[in-house]
């Protein structure tokens, strides 16, 4: 068990992997249960420092701080699994959370507002409302229909010489309403067209170098049946068809 935990730690923190020196505040705990419900799901090592030593728990509190978090200030309550470990004679407390069924999933912040959050690679970030809409149409698991208008061309125009665009951005070269701009960006990541680049600055929307390179401007709609299709299979699917006459490349100023 503790050459499993050395092999663990040696890993570093991650998509799937929090280490935590000690627990003080169950609101902070909250944040790390509800990003790895949202994304991928994850470890949380308690007792174990950002540079990978250990530090060990101080008291078994630690552990009912991990349980307050998920009780009292995760909506929906958010299940997982302890361990504990013995390693150089110090305990460690392993938290397993799964991904979650039931997005998104809400940590409550000290003025009483319930934010969601998701992982990126080792970062707990804040969702956003296009975040928000991926996950729902995600979990619907049904079919996807896209058409695409001005503000589609114009989107793929301005990245076609830029590396990426904010929501705000992307509203004010359109002029579309916010859940309008909202949809279509959510829509073109589920279809694996946008990456998500996100990090404590903000989240930008980019052209995913893995999915289709060039856009047909006479092509008006796509369409995906069934399930969405991971990025791997996007292009064995004959119900998603992307004509490509241009090729989406460039490195100019992002808005």
């Amino acid at each position: 068990m503790e050459s499993y935990l050395k092999r663990l730690i040696s890993e570093g923190e991650g998509q799937q992997l929090d280490f935590k020196y000690c627990v003080s505040d169950s609101r902070k705990i909250a944040r790390t249960l509800s990003a790895f419900s949202n994304s991928d799901g994850g470890r949380l090592l308690i007792g174990v420092r950002d540079n990978g030593s250990i530090a060990g728990i101080r008291s078994d509190e630690e552990i009912y701080m991990v349980e307050t978090a998920s009780h009292l200030f995760c909506l929906p309550e958010i299940d997982y699994t302890v361990k504990q470990h013995t390693i150089e004679g110090k305990t460690i407390v392993e938290v397993i959370v799964l991904k979650g069924e039931k997005r998104p999933y809400r940590a409550k912040e000290e003025n009483g507002a319930w934010r969601a959050w998701f992982r990126h690679n080792d970062q707990n970030l804040a969702a956003n409302s296009v975040i928000l809409k991926v996950w729902k149409k995600e979990d619907r698991r049904s079919g996807l229909l896209v058409k695409f208008g001005p503000a589609e061309e114009k989107l793929f125009g301005y990245l076609s010489e830029n590396n990426s665009v904010t929501l705000s951005g992307f509203r004010k070269m359109t002029g579309i309403p916010s859940n309008k701009a909202e949809a279509i960006l959510a829509n073109l990541i589920l279809l694996k067209i946008l990456n998500i680049n996100a990090s404590e600055k903000g989240i930008r929307y980019e052209l995913n170098p893995d999915g289709p390179t060039e856009y047909d401007t006479e092509l008006k709609s796509v369409k995906a049946v069934k399930k969405i299709p991971d990025a791997k299979d996007m292009h064995r699917h004959p119900e998603m068809i992307i004509k490509i006459k241009e090729k989406f490349s460039g490195q100019g100023d992002t808005v």
